[in-house]
Parts: structure tokens; sequence; C-alpha cells
């Protein structure tokens, strides 16, 4: 019994200390009710069989073949401006409903002419959603570069921002491994261009068997010169010739790190590269064969720079607390460890130094009313 109790205990803890998102993509955070109304929709009009998927979208912990069959599905939806909106306010509520207090999304931008989309009206869409967002105060950076709520400011109408949830959102433009260096290249552009609104880094991510690294270098290269940080999803597959490159070009964070060797995780060490670490996803994925042989205890233990993340929360079925409580459970960390690890991936964050700075801040009024909340927290 007084496991149960203590069980609890730490899921509610994990789901109230504040916590940083820092690999979240935005069409595989859609929620099952709105990819449920969605699908049906697009079975109405022909576009899909919806008998096909209803089934994979009412389920709770999808295979790896169901979870493709879904990545399928969101493709065909992030072509809609409209939809691309809704999906984005709808999962920076969510991230912010599970105390997340800054939140970097990632998405690719999209090109599709038939619907009359290009990448830069794709992230105009992404924009326009964050701009909706109304139930939680979401902040940005604003054209003077200065950090404000997407409220309007002065208007009385609307509940001050004060009363409501503060989540800082930052943007990851996304290359995908499909892609031309030239549209590589386009996609760092436009992250160039956009970073008053937001936009704080460049993604390498994607199928992990297509594309060469080579094609995406030039392109990387530019992000890094321009002072953008970059992230590689890397060692998602066994591919030595490719990790090693990537951890010669000296990534800013890594995402997944399921295969390094030895001496890939020693470079990685040296250069104290920190780690998007995605337990669920690396799972369902079948990357690892159990979550007691995930990296996350090697690392954690060596005082490695590691962030927990969900990486999909709408196609995985989990959330951000979940996957601390998995951690904290599956390895033997306490309140105060998971505290402590939600509080370091502030030093990880692509943000500027006043974000930092206000993050920290939110931490520190936390830990000031611990004892009166959480009396037990240190147990």
């Amino acid at each position: 019994m007084e496991k149960c109790t203590n069980l609890a205990e730490m899921k509610e803890w994990c789901r109230a200390i504040p916590k940083i998102e820092l690999h979240a993509h935005l069409n595989g955070c859609i929620r099952d009710s709105t990819l449920l109304e969605l699908a049906k929709l697009l079975g109405e009009k022909g576009v899909i069989i919806f008998a096909d998927v209803e089934h994979v979208i009412r389920k709770c912990g999808r295979s790896l073949t169901e979870c493709f069959q879904l990545f399928d599905l969101f493709h065909i939806l992030a072509t809609d401006h409209e939809t691309i909106s809704r999906i984005t306010k709808e999962v920076v509520e969510d991230f912010a409903a599970e105390e997340v207090v800054y939140l970097e999304l990632r998405t690719t931008p999209k090109n599709n002419e038939a619907k009359g989309m290009t990448k830069r009206s794709y992230m105009k869409a992404v924009i326009n959603g964050l701009r909706s967002v109304d139930t939680v105060d979401a902040s940005f950076i604003n054209l003077n570069g200065k950090t404000e709520s997407f409220c309007e400011p002065m208007q009385k109408s609307c509940t001050t921002c004060m009363e409501k949830k503060k989540i800082y959102v930052r943007l990851l433009l996304s290359i995908d491994r499909r892609e031309t260096t030239a549209a590589a290249m386009e996609t760092v552009c436009l992250a160039l261009e956009m970073r008053e609104f937001g936009v704080v880094g460049i993604d390498l991510s994607g199928n992990p068997v297509v594309g060469e690294w080579d094609t995406f270098l030039p392109a990387l290269k530019y992000a890094k010169e321009q002072g953008l940080p970059v992230t590689l999803h890397c060692g998602e597959v066994s591919n030595k010739m490719e990790i090693q490159a990537m951890l010669n070009f000296s990534p800013d964070r890594i995402g997944h790190a399921c295969f390094l060797d030895e001496d890939d995780w020693e470079k990685a060490r040296l250069s104290q590269i920190p780690v998007e670490i995605c337990l669920t996803s690396n799972l369902r994925t079948q990357r690892l064969s159990s979550i007691h042989v995930h990296h996350f205890a090697n690392l954690y233990n060596a005082n490695h720079p590691l962030v927990l993340c969900t990486d999909d929360t709408g196609l995985f079925s989990t959330s951000l607390s979940n996957e601390y409580y998995l951690a904290a459970e599956t390895f033997g960390l306490d309140k105060k460890d998971m505290l402590q690890l939600g509080a370091n991936a502030i030093e990880f964050v692509f943000a500027d130094s006043e974000v930092k700075k206000a993050i920290r801040e939110i931490f520190r009024a936390f830990e000031r009313r611990l004892t009166d909340e959480f009396p037990s927290w240190k147990s």
C-alpha cells in the first residue's frame, strides 16, 4: 500500500514541477480527438478511407506499423493552413497544461503547390496558431527583439497575463532528410528571416535511412556560421560513418542517440553535447529492447548533459510528465532528482539569456512554494 502511495505521489510530483521540452514535433503532438475529427472529414471527402485509420487513432500504445500509418495521415493534414494553425494552438495549450514552462516546437516547413502552400505560408500558419493561443500566457520574440505575450497589450477584455500559466515558445525549423541541398538551404534562410518570430534553431530529422549527410551539410554549416543553433537526430539507426560525421560537426544538441558506440560516446562526452532523451519513443520505435537498457542511466550517472523529451506526444500516447515519471520509476530517481533534471535543461535551450533568466526564476518560485504545497517533497 505504501508503494502505491509513493507511486501516486511521484506521478503528482512529475506533473506539478516546471518542465522544459526541447524535442517535440508539431504534427506528432496533435490531439487524438482533433486527429479523429479531421480524419473523419478527410474520409467524407474521399481523401482517405476513414475505417482504415479510425481504430489506430483510438488506440493507446500503438505498434510501430500503426505509427507509420499515422505518419502518412499527418503528412496529409499538414498541407492545410487552417489545420496547421489549429494544431499549433492546441499543442501549446496542451504542453502548458503539463506545467511545461519552455517549449521548443520543431516543424518542417512544407511546399505544396496544389494547396497553395509554400514554406513561408506554412510558417505563417504556425505563427497564426501561436498568436491565437488564449488560455495561457504564451510568449515569443517580437519585432523589437523583446519577449512579450501573444495577448494584445492593454486589452482590458482579456484576462491579465498574470492570471494565466506562463509558457515560453520557440520554434525550430526542421530539414527533412528527403530534401535536396537547395531545399535544406531554403529552410535555413527562412529560419534566419523568422528569428524575430521566435525561430531559434535548425533541426535535421525525418526517416533515418533516407538521404546522405553530405546533402545537408552545406545548409547546416551555413546555419552555424550565421549563429543559428543546430540539433540533429543522431544515431536513430546503426550508421557508424554518419554518427561520426555528425559528432565531428559539433552540433549544439543531438536527439535519440540510440546506436552510438563507446568511442562515439567518448567524443560526445568530450564535447559535452547535450542529448535529447525520448524514452517512450525509443521503445515504441523498437530502438531498444527494454527501457532498462536505455542509455539514459549511463548518461545520468556520468553527469552528461541531457534533457527528457517526448518526441511525439500524440503519436506515442505520452506526455512530458509521463516521461519524467517513467525515468523516476525505472532508474530510481527521487523528487529532488527530477526537479533538478528539469532545472538543468535551462542551460541547453536555444533561447536568449533573458529567457533563460526568466525560466530560472520560475523554477526558484516553485522551490519557494515547496514547503507549503509539497511537505514531503524531499522523500
